[in-house]
């Protein structure tokens, strides 16, 4: 097996969901330290349990990434059991969905706050130490939806586009510090909370997902593996040079048509 980060302290929020669990997996079967986190403590203790018995072994931290305190004690528990931090994979992410007449306060701030100022403070929290080791790798996740904002998702949208601004204006900044910092932009995934978003709706998701899938020209929307696979690609070694970049993976589906 490929190990391309052994050895590697690996930091990876939104762990438990679909495109979350794949990349756990894949970062800690190819050599890596892995902390990941979520909101739920009984989810990150099943998904521990779970690995362990494939034989990997992973650490986690629960809390709210809506809270400051909370985004910077998962870098100084990397610090403090990990001994530092070579890679931080920003993928946890919530998708409201509405026009901006159907988007309450509650709905804009928690998209604002998960998906774009956890990012910040983790990316903040996190630079100085990969400084101090030399170098690091922070791919974040955006969205085809915030480069070219798709219909009903304004707070979505909007906290894409800003994560995508958010992660060239700080590859720009860090690159001299050996510090790579890349998006991905996924299309529609088949995630739990894709399927779940159909089931609120009354759409039967396994339909859905099936209908979905003759509008991409390469004939299915993403598994979270197809997604996971690109982030560790530009976390890894073999994208030394990309660094600034939002890189858009999507079977060729455009946003519109």
């Amino acid at each position: 097996m490929t190990m391309r980060f052994e050895g590697k302290r690996v930091i990876i929020t939104g762990g438990t969901g679909g495109i979350g669990q794949a990349l756990v997996e894949l970062f800690a079967g190819e050599g890596g330290q892995v902390l990941f986190s979520d909101r739920s403590e009984e989810d990150c203790s099943d998904l521990g349990n779970a690995l362990r018995r494939k034989g990997l072994e992973t650490i986690f931290l629960a809390g709210d990434l809506r809270q400051k305190a909370y985004c910077e004690s998962l870098i100084s528990h990397a610090v403090e059991n990990l001994g530092g931090i070579d890679i931080l994979i920003n993928n946890a992410g919530i998708i409201p969905r509405g026009n901006i007449l159907e988007t309450n306060d509650d709905m804009w701030f928690s998209s604002l706050d998960v998906n774009l100022t956890a990012v910040f403070f983790l990316c903040r929290a996190a630079i100085p130490h990969m400084q101090q080791a030399g170098g690091g790798a922070i791919v974040n996740t955006s969205s085809t939806w915030g480069i070219y904002p798709g219909p009903d998702h304004v707070a979505y949208c909007t906290s894409k586009a800003a994560v995508a601004a958010l992660t060239k204006n700080l590859g720009r900044d860090h690159a001299a510090d050996g510090i790579r910092v890349n998006a991905v932009c996924p299309n529609e995934v088949n995630t739990p909370m894709l399927r779940s978003g159909f089931i609120r709706r009354g759409i039967d998701p396994v339909n859905a997902v099936e209908e979905l899938g003759k509008t991409v020209p390469l004939g299915h929307i993403a598994e979270p593996a197809e997604i996971a696979d690109v982030i560790a690609f530009l976390a890894s070694n073999e994208a030394r040079y990309v660094c600034g970049a939002t890189v858009e993976v999507t079977g060729a589906k455009p946003v519109y048509g």
